[in-house]
C-alpha cells in the first residue's frame, strides 16, 4: 500500500493518498484509453486515474471486488454477532471469519454518513452536517466533491449502487448515475413505504435515470438486484458494488413470511423490525452465494455497517407515524440516532476478505471517512481530490487486526453545537441556550454516565477550542439555508375565498 502522508487542517489530522504512480501497470480501461484521457472524459482531475506504485495491481495481482453494505438505522446490539436474538446468520458468518470493529463511528444521521463515506471528508466541510435532505429539499451533495465511485471508475472498476441514495434528488445532476455509478437501482429520497416504493404518496423507484414501476418488498428487491449485478458482471474488470438497504428504517414493515418467523415477539414494532433485519441478512446471504458461484468471493472485500445508531427518540424516527415503542437496541451505548452520544454514532461493523483479512477485532477509533482512502488504496487508486481528506488509510490495521492509528475524530459540528474525541476524552457541547458541556472518559465510561467536565478544565478548553476552529472552517448547513428558502421565499398559502360562504357573518 502507498504510505500515507499526513496533512493537517486545523487541529484535526487529515490523511490522503499521495504516492506517485507506475504507468507500466494499466487497468483494463486504461488499456483502451490513457488515464488522463479517461479522467478528462469524466471531467475529473487527471490524478484520479493514476495508480499507486505499491498497489495490488502493480504487484501483479488483480484488484479486488469491493462490496460495501450499509444498513439503515440498525441498532448496535441488533445483530447476532453482538448477542441479539434477531437472526443474522450471514452477517455473523462474515463477522466470525473476518474482523469486527470495536469502535466504528458514523455521523449521527443518514445523509451525513453517506456523504462522509463517499467523500472521505466530514460533512461540515460541504454543508451536509445538519439533519438529512428532506423530501422537499432542493439541495444535494456538492457537485465539486469527488466521490468514491468516480475514483473507482478511474481505477478501472465497474460501479453499481443498489438501494438508497439520499444525497440529492431535486436535480438530476445530484443523482447516482451522474456521480460515478455505472448503474443505479433503488430510491433517491430518505424514507419510502417499503411496499409502495413511495414518499408522501410520490413514487420514488428508479433504474438508472428512469422511473420504474415494480411490486415487492424493497429490501428483498435490493438483495435480488445485487445478485443480478454479480451474475451479469463482466469479470474483465473489478466490481465496486454499494448495497444500501432501507432496513430497518421506518415504517416498520416486512413480508408476512418474515413476520411469522418472529410471531413469538409480542411487540408489533419489534416484530417487524426484527423481520426487516432478517430480510437484509437473507439478501446478504444470497449475494455471498452469487459471488461464490461466479468464482469472485475469494477476491472480494466485503464491508458492512449501519449508517447511524438505532432510533431511540420519536424525533428522529422519520416521517412515518409510529404507534408504540421504538424497537432498536444500542446495547451499552447512550441514546441513539440523531444524537452525538455513542448510541447515535458507534455502530455495528465488520470487514471480510478471505485470505487477506485475519479473523479478529480491530480496536481503536475508525470513522466512516476512513473508508474512502482505505478503499482507494486497496483498489490501486491514488486520488487527488484537490481537497484535504479527513479519512486515513486503515488497511494495515484492518488486514492484520492491528489497533487503529487514529487518535481523534469529530463526531459533528454545526451551529447548534458539536462533539469531538481526542484519545479517550470526548466533549459534547450543546451551544444553544440553555448551553451544556459534558466531558466523558470513554475508556472508563463508554456508556457516558459520568460528566467529568467540572474537574477537567484544561481538557474542556482544549476540545472546545477544536470545535470552535472546526466551526470556523465549516460551510453553513444547507438544510437551514433551504428551510429559509421554503419559509421566506415560497408563495403565500391563502385560504380559498369560497370558504367564506360557509362561515356565516
Amino acid at each position: 500500500m502507498a504510505e500515507m502522508q499526513e496533512k493537517h487542517v486545523g487541529p484535526n489530522a487529515c490523511a490522503r493518498e499521495s504516492s506517485g504512480c507506475d504507468r507500466s501497470g494499466l487497468t483494463r480501461r486504461e488499456a483502451l484509453m490513457s488515464g488522463a484521457a479517461f479522467a478528462a472524459a469524466l471531467g475529473m482531475p487527471t490524478a484520479l486515474a493514476t495508480l499507486s506504485a505499491d498497489s495490488a495491481l502493480a504487484s501483479g495481482t488483480a484488484p479486488p471486488n469491493i462490496v460495501y453494505i450499509i444498513a439503515d438505522d440498525l441498532g448496535w446490539a441488533d445483530v447476532g454477532f453482538h448477542g441479539s436474538d434477531i437472526a443474522t446468520p450471514n452477517l455473523d458468518r462474515l463477522a466470525s471469519t473476518g474482523v469486527t470493529f470495536e469502535e466504528f463511528y458514523t455521523q449521527p444521521m443518514c445523509t451525513p454518513t453517506r456523504a462522509a463515506f463517499l467523500t472521505g471528508r466530514y460533512p461540515l466541510r460541504y454543508g451536509l452536517q445538519t439533519g438529512v435532505i428532506p423530501s422537499p429539499g432542493a439541495y444535494g451533495l456538492a457537485l465539486d466533491e469527488v466521490l468514491l465511485p468516480q475514483v473507482m471508475q478511474a481505477a478501472g472498476y465497474r460501479t453499481a449502487l443498489v438501494g438508497k441514495w439520499h444525497l440529492g434528488h431535486a436535480k438530476v445532476e445530484y443523482w447516482p448515475k451522474q456521480r460515478g455509478f455505472d448503474s443505479f437501482y433503488g430510491a433517491l429520497v430518505g424514507e419510502i413505504d417499503h411496499f409502495k416504493h413511495a414518499s408522501h404518496g410520490v413514487k420514488d423507484w428508479y433504474r438508472d435515470n428512469a422511473p420504474l414501476e415494480e411490486t415487492g418488498f424493497d429490501n428483498s428487491l435490493f438483495g435480488d438486484e445485487a445478485v443480478r449485478v454479480v451474475e451479469g458482471h463482466d469479470p474483465s474488470a473489478p466490481l465496486f458494488l454499494y448495497l444500501a438497504f432501507t432496513a430497518p428504517h421506518t415504517p416498520f414493515q416486512a413480508p408476512v413470511a418474515y413476520l411469522e418467523r418472529y410471531r413469538h415477539i409480542p411487540d408489533e414494532n419489534r416484530r417487524a423490525y426484527a423481520a426487516m433485519i432478517t430480510v437484509l441478512d437473507d439478501g446478504v446471504g444470497r449475494l455471498m452465494a452469487a459471488l461464490e458461484k461466479r468464482g469472485m468471493r475469494d477476491n472480494t472485500l466485503v464491508v458492512f455497517h449501519s449508517d447511524n445508531g438505532g432510533v431511540t427518540s420519536a424525533l428522529f424516527a422519520g416521517d412515518s407515524k409510529i404507534g408504540g415503542g421504538l424497537p432498536a437496541d444500542n446495547g451499552p451505548y447512550r441514546d441513539g440516532k440523531g444524537t452525538l452520544y455513542e448510541g447515535g454514532t458507534r455502530v455495528a461493523a465488520l470487514a471480510n476478505w478471505p485470505g487477506k483479512i485475519k479473523p479478529g477485532k480491530v480496536t481503536g477509533m475508525v470513522h466512516v471517512v476512513d473508508m474512502f482512502p482505505t478503499l482507494s488504496a486497496i483498489a490501486g487508486a491514488a486520488p487527488d481530490t484537490q481537497k484535504p481528506l479527513d479519512g486515513m488509510n486503515l488497511w494495515p490495521a484492518i488486514s492484520q487486526g492491528q489497533p487503529s492509528p487514529r487518535t481523534e475524530l469529530a463526531y459533528n459540528v454545526d451551529p447548534l453545537g458539536g462533539a469531538v474525541r481526542r484519545d479517550n476524552w470526548k466533549l459534547v457541547w450543546k451551544a444553544t441556550l440553555p448551553p451544556r458541556l459534558e466531558l466523558f472518559d470513554l475508556a472508563a465510561d463508554p456508556s457516558e454516565t459520568k460528566d467529568l467536565s467540572a474537574d477537567n478544565d484544561e481538557q474542556v478548553r482544549e476540545l472546545q477550542d477544536w470545535i470552535t476552529q472546526l466551526a470556523d472552517e465549516m460551510v453553513p448547513p444547507l438544510l437551514l439555508m433551504d428551510a429559509a428558502r421554503l419559509t421566506f421565499y415560497a408563495p403565500p398559502v391563502v385560504a380559498d375565498p369560497a370558504t367564506l360562504f360557509s362561515l356565516g357573518d
